[in-house]
């Protein structure tokens, strides 16, 4: 019995060995997920930073703005199919010595557009009548070849606005523009 009173009072008096530490992954995890949790942290608090910066230094502005494409910008060249039927029309120019006026104009409509094709020929007396008056009303100087672009954008917005319903004219060319001073 005396021995095992003496195995009794060594482990009150707290001199049995402690249990020994397992080796291995027990410690690691929690050190890992400490530091993982720090540069999350650190990453949370730049992104801020950064962001709290921009929005001060940059007035609120967008970064970047997007630049609007119109029709006359593009990065190719749109295939139009072209009618050519409206003919040559003879005028002359409102200048007090009037010009005579001698045009020839294609009409440039979307590719295959078999509605624009069908009300352009529909159409095309009001259109012979229009560019008549259009050109009628011109001085010679307006009709001189630093204008052209300028007329071809007047006549392609005054068609598809006042003459043509469902079909646009994409573009207008002149095959002739002749002003000749009498």
């Amino acid at each position: 019995m005396a021995d095992e009173d003496s195995g009794i009072d060594s482990m009150e008096d707290g001199v049995s060995a402690a249990p020994a530490k397992k080796g291995g992954m027990g410690g690691l995890l929690p050190t890992l997920l400490k530091y993982i949790g720090l540069g999350l942290g650190a990453i949370i608090l730049i992104v801020t930073v950064v962001l709290i910066t921009m929005n001060i230094a940059g007035g609120n502005k967008a970064a970047a703005q997007a630049v609007p494409l119109t029709e006359d910008y593009k990065e190719f060249a749109e295939e139009l199919d072209w009618y050519q039927s409206i003919g040559e029309i003879q005028t002359r120019t409102i200048d007090a010595s009037p010009a005579s006026v001698q045009v020839n104009i294609f009409l440039g409509y979307k590719k295959e557009d078999k509605v624009a094709a069908a009300e352009i020929t529909a159409q095309r007396i009001p259109i012979r009548d229009f560019l008549r008056n259009y050109f009628a009303a011109k001085t010679s100087e307006e009709l001189s070849p630093q204008n052209e672009a300028k007329l071809k954008v007047e006549i392609k917005n005054e068609i598809n606005d006042t003459i043509l319903n469902k079909a646009k004219i994409r573009q207008i060319s002149f095959d002739k523009l002749n002003v000749i001073q009498q």
